[in-house]
């Protein structure tokens, strides 16, 4: 036996999908084969990162060569996923000094997020990979660190079967118009917010 208001949502629902099935068809324009994506994670909530190394677990798992590049974390950071993708076998690099509000130079945080796009450039524009994550890379573009047209430039020219996720808070505009997929992650509840401090294995 059910509660009566699981019972009343059961049978709203199962009217619903009933309703979805029979309208259901499938597109006849949709693309067939690869096509190299353009995805943006942004907003203000949790897991815009964790979105992005779930899409490398799938690509990896299609047998798809993949590739992160971190603009905020250290290159000697070892979070978790660090210490899963050196299990797997999936190169990344950490390129940046840390958060940027514990930064103790800011033209050294520049500095290195200048150096970072130059490698991931060249990985972009080598062709090897199918699918490289520039993890929170909306700060170097929205602190102007990195050139917006020199990117665009270069995500606009790149292999066509190659796919490019970029990851962080206040995506430009620019980004959002010339990506494919954009999400926008957005808090509704957060543990810090109750005094709960990051736990390894979730946030690091």
């Amino acid at each position: 036996m059910t509660d009566d208001v699981t019972r009343a949502r059961r049978e709203a629902a199962m009217r619903e999908l009933e309703e979805a099935r029979a309208q259901h068809h499938k597109r006849e324009d949709l693309t067939r084969g690869r096509r190299g994506l353009l995805i943006v994670n942004t907003g203000k909530g949790k897991g815009k990162t964790t979105a992005a190394l779930g899409l490398m677990l799938r690509a990896h798992g299609r047998g798809l060569k993949v590739r992160l590049f971190q603009f905020l974390k250290h290159e000697q950071a070892k979070f978790g996923e660090h210490r899963a993708l050196d299990l797997l076998g999936i190169p990344y690099e950490g390129l940046g000094d840390g958060f940027t509000w514990r930064s103790r130079d800011l033209e050294n945080s520049a500095a290195l997020a200048a150096h970072g796009w130059e490698r991931a450039r060249a990985a972009i524009e080598s062709g090897e990979d199918d699918l490289i994550v520039l993890d929170e890379f909306t700060y170097p573009l929205k602190y102007g660190w990195v050139p917006w047209p020199e990117v665009e430039a270069v995500l606009r020219a790149r292999d066509p079967k190659l796919h490019v996720v970029i990851t962080g808070r206040d995506a430009l505009p620019e980004l959002v118009a010339l990506a494919d997929t954009v999400s926008e992650i957005q808090p509704v509840k957060h543990a810090y917010a109750a005094g709960i401090g990051a736990q390894a294995g979730i946030e690091h």
